[in-house]
């Protein structure tokens, strides 16, 4: 294996890591107008993420990095081309970032409401476009001789694309709300459950209606491989969850993200924008990627950095391992 192709299933595995991880942030934040019946359910659902939103959000960082730095023409040609629509995430983001840090500072209930509907919008917004994104990485784009993308916003909101938006959004909140039951006690974490038993069921029609969609346009022998142990991993977890094993559930739900954006990466190998309206303007690992030595530059720093930040984040999650319970957040001083 090139360093090329290394750095391409380097960037899937950020992305992996991201999607998982702010995944189930993005489904707790869409989860708020569900689960929360009053303010404290609602400060319960934003402390279950409170420790670690912000370091799941920097995996975005580092794979734009990654992907800046390996493949300088793939990283032009997608910011350029779907610049408002990363736009609209990089908006959606801010909002939901401001949201949590600004939402305890006074009490009265309609600057909360405010916030919360920024939290909830601030998490479907990435979630939904995130889908589409990918969807048109993987189905190509109108590229020029020079790689230019050519058409523009409603080029990207096609049929296809807009399947692959609903179904990571649903993706997302499913886990989000598992993670929910996960992490919180009593009556909460009951109707998390049986909130997630509901979404997984429209998750698993959706998803598989996806992912047999770009089989059949885009598959390839791996992308078969990754997208039956994504669909056998929901179908599971959705029953572990129906028997209250939400420990398992997220785990399967995890498991379910990552090999579908395997699946994804897989159906796009080797191409890295494919250009829908002639293939010789294609974008390949070959021709869209560094000089050998940026690579193995690069490859050297990730081999001593990439640990270090797995386990600092490991040992994160460990930390504020423990459930959220109403009756620590009544005992708190009200912000």
């Amino acid at each position: 294996m090139d360093l090329a192709t290394l750095w391409f299933w380097i960037v899937a595995f950020l992305f992996v890591g991201y999607f998982v991880l702010d995944g189930f942030d993005f489904g707790v934040g869409m989860s708020l107008p569900f689960l929360g019946k009053d303010d404290t359910d609602r400060r319960v659902l934003i402390n279950t993420i409170g420790p670690v939103w912000d370091l799941n959000e920097t995996w975005v960082i580092v794979a734009g990095a990654a992907l800046f730095a390996a493949f300088p023409e793939w990283y032009a040609t997608l910011f350029s081309g779907f610049y408002l629509a990363l736009l609209l995430i990089l908006l959606a983001l801010i909002a939901r970032g401001v949201s949590f840090e600004y939402r305890h500072k006074r009490p009265d209930s309609k600057w909360k409401a405010w916030f919360d509907g920024m939290i909830v919008v601030g998490s479907a917004v990435p979630a939904l476009l995130w889908g589409v994104a990918f969807a048109n990485i993987v189905a190509g784009v109108p590229l020029d001789a020079d790689h230019n993308f050519t058409g523009n916003l409603f080029t990207l909101l096609n049929p296809y694309a807009l399947l692959g938006g609903l179904t990571t959004l649903l993706l997302f909140f499913t886990h989000g709300v598992v993670f929910a039951s996960l992490k919180t006690e009593g009556d909460l974490r009951e109707r998390a459950q049986k909130l997630a038993v509901r979404s997984g069921l429209v998750t698993i029609v959706v998803a598989a209606a996806f992912l047999l969609w770009t089989g059949l346009a885009f598959g390839t022998l791996w992308f078969w491989i990754f997208a039956a142990v994504a669909a056998l991993a929901l179908i599971g977890g959705w029953l572990a969850n129906l028997r209250g094993s939400e420990g398992i559930a997220f785990t399967l739900l995890a498991i379910t993200i990552a090999t579908a954006v395997l699946a994804l990466f897989s159906a796009l190998f080797p191409d890295v924008m494919p250009a829908s309206n002639d293939p010789a303007n294609s974008l390949t690992i070959e021709n869209a990627s560094s000089t050998e030595y940026t690579l193995t530059v690069m490859t050297w720093v990730a081999v001593f950095t990439l640990p270090i930040v797995l386990l600092y984040q490991g040992w994160t999650y460990w930390v504020f391992r423990k459930r959220v319970s109403r009756a620590s957040i009544e005992a708190a001083p009200a912000h």
